[in-house]
């Protein structure tokens, strides 16, 4: 490959030295070798579009040369995918066409002089070249990086004209090959941060990541040592700066700006109560005031810019800047969130969120009217539509909605309720949006994220678990140990044995499956799932595949099955409020499989997530807010408290000794293991300090055959972007 000097090439995190042969992340070398380094600007020169394996072998390897040619190449793509972090089963940039190809799928873009880069919406895989007749080898519609050439002596420097080339480039083939509806010209994106640390929302059904402007800086939520906070960043882009946020607002969730740009409204992240206090912290941070004695779940300020409309329960309520004079604004017919008012403050449009069919839906009200109202109720089924904002002139309103698990912008014409237009098209998911101070310009988020299965080692750090359950998000292991189930990030349920031979799918794809339990003798697994549009069951399946059977008829969200130790019996419980808050009471009940009888744990009333000890004595779970671990003596039906402040997860060892627990609401967020009966606490591991330079968040993901906790590592690449929104 002939190439000029310092070529640079990026997408994600990473950026390719084409001359220098070097691969980057976040100005960190990572080692590649130069055969794979060679497949990767292969795939680099056509985003997008398959290379075939037989152009890859004639680039790479002389007429006659004699090489064992296919294990030679899934070598090379296997240390491509090592070096980015990616994965062959859920793949971010690298994938796999079986008998074709490799394909990159990630969007590509040429560094600019400045921190910002130009992108293009439409870079998703197919659709971002023109038409290659056959035959032909090279990508006519995009430059070969390989011949793009600007002099530079800043190892981070590029190039104006390279990049708007480039750009061109892309635009002219998205242009002619798009095979949408929409005639609207593919717009473009500018890039304004390439630090990745922005965050994205934990995937609880009321958690929604906001962010705001005051005309000169965004504010957005980040992730920094496992945590959330919120950071600053200029209008026309560069790099995060953490606000100083006091500890009171532990883990903030931004709600709204004020009118005049100098405070922020914010509400805790890590608290599970369905309200929560209002806190207002200056755009500046470093002092808080609490908003009186409100509790709510969202909130922003009025058209007038001093009272303050909040959500709590269905009711929408107005306060005066102390916090104090509370009253009625409207009754909703659920709980609402994401409040934002046009241009003109006289149309209020927000979302609610139906807890029971785990759907999100766009509403409006009039200031004087008050009636609310669904608008878009056709555009989806399910309905994912959710957090819009009007562009500072109301010339349009930009929303979010998810299509094909894809999360992407759409627009509407100022208050109009019809006829939707897309604004973005993946790969990315974006979403968030901000309106700008002023004009038609959109700011927003587009991220990725990856899952990584890590076991804590010998010395209490965490290392990445190898083999076929590295993706995995949740695992078990039968008792006996001869196999193991897992879910992976789609949702999906699996079966294999420990070594991964006999790998079997035991829920189909539209089924999506949060946790799963095996009986007593290996034989079935009790499982939560959920289908679209309809609440959480618990469902029964055979270890070796076939047909799954839900258990109960109920309208309701059920939750967290776990075997009783006969087989003959499940405990379950129903869902705290981070996942939609229910109006119905919440106990633990015992369903008999043999007569399909339900009976009610004494003294649960309060209590989720249960998890029956292997040898039957003790039913662990957790309060709904999530600050107290309970164990009940099965046979002598009494409840006592463990010493941990919180937890999440519960997890037993597989004799009974044991109780492993993530106390998700402490800011180290360790995995702690209690004794059990005595109750001593010991940490395990600490998972705010396990990880130094990416975005990351933790889960616990149970236990190894031999009782070493697992933790899914959930890995994001999240950037602020914007766009002029025609």
């Amino acid at each position: 490959m002939t190439t000029s000097s310092n070529s640079r090439i990026a997408f994600g995190l990473y950026e390719v030295d084409i001359q220098s042969e070097e691969l980057w992340k976040n100005g960190f070398r990572v080692k590649l070798q130069s055969q794979p380094f060679k497949i990767l600007i292969a795939l680099l020169e056509r985003p997008g579009r398959i290379v075939t394996r037989e152009e890859l072998q004639s680039r790479l390897w002389d007429k006659g040369t004699t090489v064992d040619f296919e294990h030679s190449l899934a070598a090379a793509i296997n240390k491509i995918r090592e070096a980015l972090g990616d994965s062959a089963d859920n793949p971010r940039f690298v994938e796999t066409l079986a008998r074709r190809g490799y394909r990159f799928i990630a969007p590509v873009s040429i560094p600019a002089a400045t921190e910002t880069a130009e992108v293009v919406s439409e870079a998703i895989p197919g659709n971002l070249t023109a038409p290659q007749p056959a035959g032909t080898t090279t990508d006519p519609a995009i430059p070969n990086p390989a011949t793009l050439v600007t002099p530079t002596t800043n190892r981070y420097g590029t190039y104006a004209a390279l990049a708007l080339a480039f750009c061109a480039g892309l635009t002219l083939a998205v242009i002619f090959t798009r095979n949408r509806s929409s005639s609207v010209v593919p717009p473009h994106i500018t890039q304004l941060t390439h630090d990745g640390h922005l965050a994205v929302g934990p995937g609880n059904t009321e958690t929604f990541p906001a962010g705001a402007t005051d005309g000169f800086h965004l504010f957005v939520s980040v992730i920094d040592g496992g945590s959330s906070t919120i950071a600053s960043v200029p209008i026309s882009g560069g790099s995060t700066v953490n606000l100083n946020i006091p500890e009171e607002v532990a883990s903030p969730l931004l709600s709204d700006i004020s009118p005049d740009g100098s405070q922020l409204l914010l509400r805790n992240h890590l608290s599970p109560e369905s309200e929560q206090p209002l806190w207002v912290v200056p755009t500046s941070g470093g002092s808080a005031l609490r908003l009186g004695h409100v509790l709510a779940h969202d909130a922003t300020w009025m058209p007038n810019g001093s009272d303050i409309l909040y959500a709590a329960g269905n009711e929408l309520y107005i306060v005066d800047a102390s916090g104090e004079n509370p009253h009625v604004f409207a009754t909703l017919p659920g709980r609402a969130f994401w409040l934002r008012w046009n241009p003109a403050g006289k149309l209020l449009r927000f979302t609610i969120v139906d807890p029971i069919a785990h759907t999100e839906a766009l509403w409006q009200l009039s200031l004087t009217d008050r009636k609310p109202q669904q608008i878009l109720s056709d555009f989806m089924s399910p309905d994912t539509e959710c957090c819009g904002v009007w562009t500072s002139d109301g010339s349009s309103f930009v929303f979010q909605s998810t299509r094909s698990g894809n999360l992407d912008l759409w627009k509407l014409k100022g208050d109009t309720t019809a006829n939707p237009v897309r604004l973005t098209d993946g790969p990315l998911q974006f979403e968030s949006p901000i309106a700008a101070r002023n004009g038609k310009r959109i700011f927003f988020l587009g991220a990725d994220s990856r899952s990584q299965l890590e076991r804590v080692s010998a010395t209490g750090g965490l290392i990445p678990e190898k083999g076929f359950l590295s993706y995995a998000v949740r695992v078990e292991f039968s008792r006996d140990k001869k196999w193991v189930a897992w879910t992976d990030s789609s949702g999906r349920l699996w079966r294999a044995a420990p070594d991964g031979t006999q790998k079997l799918q035991l829920t189909p794809d539209a089924l999506y499956v949060f946790l799963a339990s095996w009986s007593p003798d290996g034989s079935r697994l009790a499982f939560m799932g959920r289908e679209p549009g309809k609440a959480w069951k618990n469902y029964i399946v055979p270890a070796n595949g076939g047909d799954i059977q839900p258990l109960l008829n109920e309208t309701r969200n059920a939750a967290d099955p776990s075997w009783g130790p006969d087989g003959k019996s499940l405990v379950f419980g129903r869902l705290n409020d981070v996942f939609g808050k229910e109006s119905a009471a919440r106990t633990l009940q015992v369903l008999n499989l043999e007569t399909n009888q339900v009976s009610e744990v004494p003294g649960s009333d309060g209590l989720f997530s249960p998890r029956w000890s292997p040898d039957g004595r003790y039913i662990a779970a957790l309060s709904l807010d999530q600050r107290q671990v309970r164990l009940f003596d099965v046979a002598a039906h009494t409840w006592r408290t463990l010493n941990i402040p919180s937890g999440a997860d519960p997890v037993w060892s597989s004799d009974s000794h044991y109780l492993y627990v993530h106390a998700s609401l402490d800011p180290a967020q360790p995995i702690d293991r209690i004794s059990i009966p005595d109750g001593h606490v010991q940490e395990i591991v600490r998972l705010s300090n396990s990880s130094e330079s990416d975005a990351v968040d933790y889960v616990f993901g149970g236990l190894t055959s031999d009782n070493v906790p697992l933790v899914r590592a959930r890995i994001f690449t999240g950037n602020v972007y914007s766009e002029e929104v025609k």
